[in-house]
This record gives C-alpha cells, structure tokens and sequence, in this order.
C-alpha cells in the first residue's frame, strides 16, 4: 500500500495540473456514480490527508479516493496513450489540458463539501500535514499502552501516513521490537518525531530510503530484507505475519538489535 509521502505526492501533482482547471469532462467508473456529471465546474484544489486525497470541485463537491494496494493516479496529455489498462480505470477528469485518470482506486465516493469529516475526520495527526502535532500522536498511541507496536503506528487514527515499509524501519531505528508494547517504549516522542522526519525526507523522490542510501537494494534496514544480514549487526533479518486476523502483515526484524 503506497504510504504517506506517495499521496502526498500525487495530491500536489493533481493539484499543479489541475487546479484553476474547468472540467470538460467526467467519467466515474464505479455504479454509484455512473450517472454524475460535473463537466464545467471547476477543480479548485487536491490535498491529501493521511493516505487519502480530497479533490475539492465547484462550490458543492469533494472527490474522495484512495489508493488502497494497487490504486495510482496519472496525469496524461489529452492525445496521449494510457499506461495501464483502460478497465482498471475508475475515474476520468479531463480537462483542456490534462486527463487525470484514477487507476485500480480503493475507495471512490463523491462527497458533499460539508460532509468531508465523514471520510477523513477520524484520522490522527497527518505528518506531512499542517496538523501535524507530535503530542497528540503521543497521546492516542499512549491510549491502549498495552497494544503492538506495529499495530499501533499502522492505525491511522493515531497518526496519519505511515505504511508496513516505515513502521517496519521505524521499529528498528528504535531499537524495538515490533510486537512491543507501546506503553515499554521509552520515548515515544522521538519516535514520531523520526516518522515526520522520514516522510520529510522522502516526500520529494519517488525511491523511499530509510538507510539514507538510495541505491537499489540498499535503501532500507529490514523491511522485505527477510533472511539477509542486518545492516548493522549481521544478525539474520526475521519476518512473520502479525496483526488482527484477516489483516495481517509481513513484520520484519532484527532479533539482536530489536530484543523481543
């Protein structure tokens, strides 16, 4: 699943190309809105939010989608062919200068400008947003101090952005083990600190790098590294699936440097 700093980054694309745009064209490929049409309203921005991005159009409505595992955004010329198939698009924003077009997207709903709350008011702290607050993050993953580690920083209602790759790289930046309990950690407050400055650090290229190397296969310290060395102890790298049942995940670890 793409995490924060991918939408982040797709939401300031979007909102580059446009943005200030009128619509000449709409083609929503899911049944619930098969028969809306907002050709000539305006788009007047993208955000993200989290892993989710509002496309804010005309007066009234917010274009909510996610990108789930598998969803991407392109920005095409109108002549221009298409990178992926035409029956995994779900949505079709053309405009006179541009066709966004939303491939294999998770969620997509059109919502009224008032009623954004009701996708993305549940959300924590986004870390690559203006709302960005490290106490509060603190706070909400102190409330169940006795919940996993990785569970708990992979809740987005406790903080906004993070996805398997960093949780996983945060643990071990942290020397803690990922099955852990959040109320052991010693400083929680670093930690978060580190997470905003990880998406920080990646938002602006599309190679995320959590080692600061980003040559291929260097770039991070256990995430999908199952079976090679530990970068820094040459312990071998574990791997095992954790997490709520029919929402597992692959959980990577050194056991020396990240003690059970």
């Amino acid at each position: 699943m793409p995490e924060g700093d991918t939408v982040w980054r797709t939401a300031r694309s979007l909102d580059q190309a446009l943005s200030g745009s009128t619509l000449t064209g709409v083609n929503f490929r899911v049944p619930e809105l098969a028969t809306v049409d907002l050709t000539g309203q305006m788009i007047n921005e993208t955000l993200a939010r989290g892993k989710h991005l509002l496309t804010r159009i005309g007066t009234d409505h917010t274009l909510h989608t996610h990108l789930k595992m598998e969803g991407a955004w392109h920005l095409y010329r109108p002549e221009s062919p298409w990178r992926r198939p035409r029956h995994e698009a779900r949505v079709v924003l053309r405009t006179p200068r541009w066709n966004a077009v939303g491939f294999a997207l998770g969620v997509v709903e059109l919502l009224a400008r008032d009623d954004e709350h009701s996708a993305v008011g549940h959300l924590g702290p986004d870390l690559l947003g203006p709302d960005w607050d490290p106490a509060e993050a603190v706070r909400r993953l102190l409330a169940a101090p006795d919940r996993p580690l990785v569970e708990a920083l992979l809740d987005q209602r406790n903080l906004a952005g993070l996805g398997n790759l960093y949780v996983n790289e945060l643990c071990f930046l942290s020397g803690a083990h990922p099955r852990s309990r959040v109320g052991d950690l010693p400083d929680l407050t670093r930690l978060v600190h580190r997470a905003a400055a990880l998406l920080r650090a990646n938002r602006e290229r599309t190679e995320q790098a959590t080692t600061g190397d980003t040559r291929r296969g260097h770039t991070t310290w256990v995430y999908r590294r199952e079976r090679a060395a530990c970068r820094r102890c040459g312990t071998r790298i574990e791997v095992a699936m954790t997490g709520p049942a029919g929402r597992e995940r692959a959980t990577y670890w050194c056991p020396a440097c990240q003690p059970a």
